[in-house]
């Protein structure tokens, strides 16, 4: 049974993989999802791009959904991110999400292939064929080197049903409103670049994606509460905290800083990367240290 769309809003923040001497840390990634669960959080994303998932194979990112779906225990929503640059593998990812019990499902517009829109609307299609999930576009072109139109959009939902929203990693705040005007109000914007948190829900998106939430599960989900309540005040405050930890997050490419961060406070054993990504470096840890402090979260 498919989960109600009304609980497909708010903070879902984009989990990071822990590794252990070259493996994933299976046990240490399900404490991650139980400390979001404990310290208030909308759902969980599951190999989003935080995760680094092009460093882990089909088998590890499969087993990372199955323990987050039993980590989660039906308490949150559980968001599955299924896509590569390959159709096969985002069908094999999709397919198992789907009948391993994800909530819903996250799909990257293919990258490096740089496609025109047609042959987004056909790949979008063959890979949810025949799945009962409410799936979403992710629209990341500073990684994946295409972008989606709100023309694309408009055929995606008129094709397919089971078709609900996006993840917009862009910073144009006006591509918001063309898509809701386009889709409808119902149609599901989730904010992708940390500082446009506040202002990207302000004019009409449903939720957060955000690295940030892996440190501040709770900020996150208060500022979606704020907002619904129209609280634009208690919202705004809110985004100020957080502005400078949202800027740290892009210091070096994601999830360097998140990672470093998350071992300082104790959420994960090491900050360890998988080729060719790399640690933080000495410099960059200090600089990290002290937006830490500033944030009041390192003493």
């Amino acid at each position: 049974m498919p989960m109600p769309l009304d609980r497909l809003k708010g903070s879902i923040p984009p989990l990071l993989t822990p590794f252990r001497k070259g493996a994933v840390d299976y046990d240490a990634y399900a404490r991650l999802v139980t400390h979001q669960i404990e310290h208030g959080t909308h759902g969980i994303l599951v190999n989003g791009t935080t995760a680094e998932p092009s460093t882990l194979t089909i088998e590890e990112r499969n087993r990372l959904v199955d323990v987050a779906i039993k980590a989660a225990g039906g308490a949150v929503p559980v968001v599955a991110a299924t896509g590569s640059q390959s159709l096969a593998e985002t069908r094999a990812l999709t397919e198992h999400a789907a009948t391993s019990g994800a909530d819903a499902l996250l799909i990257v517009t293919p990258y490096y292939i740089r496609p025109p829109q047609r042959g987004l609307v056909a790949y979008y299609l063959e890979a949810t064929k025949g799945i009962d999930l409410p799936w979403m576009v992710y629209h990341i072109p500073g990684r994946t080197a295409v972008s989606v139109t709100v023309e694309t959009l408009v055929e995606l939902k008129k094709k397919s049903p089971t078709f609900v929203g996006m993840k917009h990693a862009v910073n144009d705040l006006g591509f918001v409103s063309d898509a809701l005007e386009a889709l409808g109000k119902d149609f599901r914007i989730f904010v992708g670049l940390e500082e446009l948190s506040y202002p990207m829900m302000a004019v009409g998106a449903c939720g957060l994606m955000n690295a940030v939430g892996n440190l501040q599960p709770k900020k996150l989900f208060d500022m979606c509460e704020a907002i619904w309540k129209n609280d634009l005040a208690g919202a705004r405050k809110l985004h100020d905290e957080l502005l400078e930890l949202n800027k740290a997050v892009f210091f070096d490419t994601n999830p360097i800083p998140i990672k470093y961060m998350a071992k300082r406070l104790g959420l994960i054993n090491e900050n360890e990367h998988r080729l060719p990504m790399m640690p933080a470096t000495a410099e960059l840890e200090k600089k990290l240290d002290g937006v830490l402090q500033r944030s009041g979260l390192l003493r």
